[in-house]
């Protein structure tokens, strides 16, 4: 990933914005997903990955897919995942 904008809390859109490359198909991705109302409002689990840092974001994503908890992981920035703590 090239981004490093956008690490912190309540940057949801503007993080998914930068990665994809506008902020029309970052709404349409968060409303596909849920987080997000067609009248551009977070529902309530928008505002919770809202609530969140790219690092705890990345942390939960990967302990759904591996089973693994999320604090026995590692975060990289550079590449936003999070992989298990060796």
């Amino acid at each position: 990933m090239t981004t490093q904008k956008f690490m912190g809390r309540n940057q949801l859109l503007n993080r998914l914005a930068a990665q994809v490359g506008s902020e029309d198909t970052a709404r349409s991705i968060l409303i596909k997903r849920g987080q997000m109302t067609t009248e551009g409002v977070l529902t309530a689990t928008g505002k919770a990955r809202d609530n969140m840092t790219a690092e705890e974001r990345a942390k939960d994503r990967a302990s759904k897919k591996t089973s693994i908890p999320e604090q026995n992981m590692t975060y990289d920035p550079r590449t936003n995942r999070a992989t298990r703590r060796r």
